[in-house]
């Protein structure tokens, strides 16, 4: 399965300057999920990291790759609009090179497994088949407060 962003925003509610996913390469469900951003000097966050060097922040790559991991648990599981994500844990995140303007951010997330609606993902993050970045991530869904 593959999504492009129309397909992507009808299922995140994240919206510019957050959306961090452009294009969903692959998606297997129940087992892993190729994600995709284009990073460009556009990008409002570099205004300020780093004039004159820009990199991405490596939370932001992460964040990036829990968007990746929320599209496949909503396809996956058949999450409807009235549930909404939280990130529940970050674990041996590492940040192995920096990624700049130009770059093709390529997110690999492999479903550890899934326990009463908690979702473990080992995410790893490629730049030129070069690894940037690497984490395992934890997320949740619940239904939506009012208010």
């Amino acid at each position: 399965m593959t999504l492009d962003i129309n397909e992507i925003m009808k299922r995140l509610p994240h919206r510019y300057p957050f959306l961090l996913v452009d294009r969903i390469e692959e998606l297997v469900k129940g087992e892993r999920v190729v994600g995709v951003k284009n990073v460009t000097i556009n990008e409002p966050f570099f205004q300020g990291h780093f004039p004159g060097h820009p990199v991405m922040p490596g939370v932001l790559i992460i964040e990036a790759m829990a968007q990746v991991g929320g599209v496949f648990a909503i396809i996956s599981d058949e999450i409807g609009s009235d549930k909404v994500t939280y990130f529940t844990g970050i674990d041996k995140a590492r940040f192995r090179k920096p990624v700049r303007p130009g770059d093709v951010l390529r997110m690999y997330l492999e479903l550890l497994n899934c326990k009463r609606g908690l979702y473990c993902f080992k995410g790893k993050a490629y730049v030129d088949d070069k690894l940037v970045a690497e984490a395992d991530l934890k997320a949740t869904f619940a239904p939506k407060e009012n208010g």
